[in-house]
């Protein structure tokens, strides 16, 4: 991140040009002592002479200020990683202040102000409070507003609009998230086999594999996170709940999921246990909870984005992805919530004094509270 620093450019530009603080002075109008205060930060140039001197210099005002009002890709990843860990380490309100400091400073740069509000809304919960949860919620749902309002990205812009529904989702408003969301809901079309078609037909075989690789590893994502979502709504259909839980099953099992993607199978697994105990089924809610723990404490870290045997060509995908492999959270965090998940989750208390569901608890304890990621 870059600060204003018109001195350094001054005289960086100067020396370029091969000029004296003379010229400059001549060309401005003004003495030699004011262009060398200028140059060494004493004072600064009179606004009006801003334009004279990007001018003399050939830059823009911006560049002669030596502010960028935009952060790079990679600066944005970086700060957000570096944010993420602090929200995990450090207290709430300081990191919610930098997160307001840094959004201000770069109110234009819309990717950077997605993202800030990205961080708020995966660490909300952690204020510890509810009011303030709802407080920050709403200061997410303002900076995604703004992104969807201001940027010219469409991409960006749509999924703005969707963490504004979930913003709104979170703070208890539905109708809200329908009338943002209901006219949305149109027949998906894919651009990945066209692409991949063209690539192919110009002799570029690898890269129509690693388009379509990076289209399946999405569908096949979005299409598990859907089962997984529908299964709690079925619970007033036995029936239709044991379906869904076993084509949620199968495609975890097709994609080896438990290698390549635990973390959508933490959830699958959470909610069908507590679809089975509202469907009165003890037993075989335990069994998906240990399972659960079986996952959670077992060999599936550092928790990141990645390829496989399968998917052998994606890791250039993921790279380019805003976040890279990160994680949206820091795993200190996702690992607690893990244990939270079941241990403090209302749908379980009823199992609160079976013995097998104490030794979960215990083991979720050990191994998530105590310690952190390797």
């Amino acid at each position: 991140m870059k600060e204003i620093n018109i001195a350094r450019t001054i005289v960086k530009m100067r020396r370029e040009k091969g000029l004296t603080q003379e010229d400059i002075a001549n060309y401005i109008g003004v003495s030699k002592a004011s262009v060398s205060k200028w140059e060494t930060g004493q004072s600064y140039p009179d606004i009006t002479f801003l334009p004279q001197l990007a001018t003399l210099f050939n830059i823009s005002i911006d560049e002669l200020m030596g502010y960028e009002p935009q952060m790079s890709k990679e600066d944005i990843r970086k700060l957000y990683v570096k944010l993420s860990a602090d929200f995990a380490s450090k207290p709430f309100d300081e990191v919610l202040n930098s997160c307001r400091e840094i959004a201000k400073k770069y109110f234009s740069c819309f990717h950077l102000l997605f993202h800030i509000g990205l961080l708020l809304v995966n660490n909300s919960t952690e204020s510890g409070d509810k009011e303030k949860t709802l407080s920050v919620l709403s200061e997410a749902k303002e900076l995604f507003v703004r992104v969807k309002t201001e940027s010219d990205d469409a991409e960006l812009v749509q999924l703005s609009l969707c963490m504004e529904a979930c913003c709104a989702l979170m703070m208890g408003n539905p109708n809200e998230v329908i009338e943002l969301l209901e006219g949305t809901r149109k027949k998906i079309i894919s651009s990945e086999t066209i692409l991949a078609s063209a690539y192919q037909m110009i002799g570029k075989s690898k890269e129509a594999k690693m388009t379509l690789q990076a289209a399946i590893y999405q569908h096949m994502c979005n299409l598990f996170s859907a089962l997984t979502d529908y299964l709690l709504l079925c619970t007033d259909t036995p029936e239709q709940f044991d379906k869904t839980l076993k084509r949620a099953n199968d495609i975890a099992e097709a994609f080896d999921l438990k290698k390549l993607h635990p973390s959508l199978l933490m959830k699958l697994y959470i909610i069908a246990a507590q679809g089975y105990m509202m469907l009165g089924s003890k037993e075989k809610s335990l069994e998906i909870l240990e399972k659960y723990t079986e996952l959670v404490t077992g060999d599936i870290y550092p928790l990141q984005l990645k390829g496989d045997e399968y998917f052998n060509l994606i890791d250039q995908w993921i790279e380019e992805l805003d976040l890279g492999n990160a994680l949206p959270r820091d795993e200190k965090i996702i690992r607690k919530s893990m244990a939270d998940g079941v241990i403090n989750n209302p749908a379980f208390t009823i199992l609160a004094d079976e013995i097998r569901f104490r030794r979960i608890a215990e083991k979720l304890k050990n191994n998530c509270y105590q310690q952190d990621a390797p």
